[in-house]
């Protein structure tokens, strides 16, 4: 349980620093108040839309510190070798590609959050023409220099593009942006008329979320910042001129060192990791295994 404000203005956290309460909620601009703390961060709750966000620093910094190259090779809330994920994830991107058949032609995308391009690659496969930006240059070189990518290093925010764009695709990455509307503004000025927004994303309104609480392993501050409902992301969506066309839960496959990597970084503090971690242990790391939980949305968004 959060502890109580010490004055109107300022929640006072375990660890003495001061919460302000004034943070406006990105999907409705209603206020949000802190409801508990993760690791050394409050997640807070709109007071009108439910929305769920974290206070992280509003700078480029932010990105290019959280997801440094640590994040795609450290473990613990990101990634023990991301590269080691490159067929799961291409073939990822391919099944996007075949849901994007049935609603329009191959053209121009933009992968927002390329990482090594993987996905991208994927959609590439299905007939498109891809670009992507990511704000990791190790990432971003990789996808240029060994899959031959249009990768860019940078952000939305930072980066000038020459096109617009009939898809851009946001797989695991609203959760990500410190500046949300700013992120998402600059992406409608990018999308072409009648161009689409496809959105892979967590549910935080799902049984597994719902029945987790604050335990929910989706609950990863700093580097998660957002915690969405699809009702939300249509929400946000309308406001900057795109309609709901089709959403669904996407067949995702991890793998096992990704998996047991997460499943030990959120049981360190829990008693039953004596008995868990060394199970886990067990499990071969090149094992691919579908991912569980019905907690992930994908969302397809139509510009008007």
């Amino acid at each position: 349980m959060p502890m109580q404000p010490t004055s109107p203005d300022v929640f006072q956290s375990r660890s003495d620093s001061i919460v302000p309460t004034d943070i406006v909620c990105p999907i409705c601009r209603g206020s949000s108040l802190p409801t508990f703390e993760k690791y050394g961060y409050w997640i807070r709750s709109c007071q009108s839309c439910g929305h769920q966000l974290t206070q992280a620093s509003s700078t480029v910094a932010h990105t290019q510190s959280v997801y440094g190259d640590d994040y795609f090779k450290g473990g613990g809330a990101g990634y023990p070798n991301y590269l080691a994920e490159s067929k799961l994830l291409r073939n990822h991107g391919r099944r996007y590609g075949k849901i994007m058949q049935r609603y329009c032609q191959p053209g121009r995308v933009l992968d927002v959050g390329s990482a090594a391009g993987f996905i991208l690659q994927g959609l590439t496969d299905c007939g498109w023409q891809g670009e992507g930006i990511e704000p990791n240059d190790t990432m971003a070189a990789h996808a240029r220099q060994q899959l031959g990518l249009a990768v860019k290093t940078g952000t939305l925010e930072q980066l000038s593009f020459e096109h617009t764009y009939d898809l851009i695709t946001f797989v695991q990455v609203l959760p990500h942006f410190f500046d949300l509307r700013r992120a998402l503004t600059v992406a409608a000025s990018l999308t072409a008329p009648n161009g689409y927004w496809l959105i892979e994303t967590w549910n935080r309104r799902s049984l597994t979320a719902r029945i987790s609480g604050q335990g929910w392993h989706e609950y990863s501050p700093p580097s998660v910042l957002h915690w969405f409902s699809p009702t939300e992301v249509s929400t946000l969506g309308r406001e900057l001129g795109f309609r709901t066309v089709a959403q669904g839960r996407p067949q995702k496959w991890i793998n096992a060192a990704h998996a047991k990597s997460l499943l030990r970084y959120k049981l360190q503090e829990s008693p039953a990791s004596r008995w868990l971690i060394p199970v886990l242990n067990l499990v071969p790391d090149g094992l691919n295994i579908p991912y569980p939980a019905e907690d992930l949305f994908w969302i397809l968004l139509k510009k008007a």
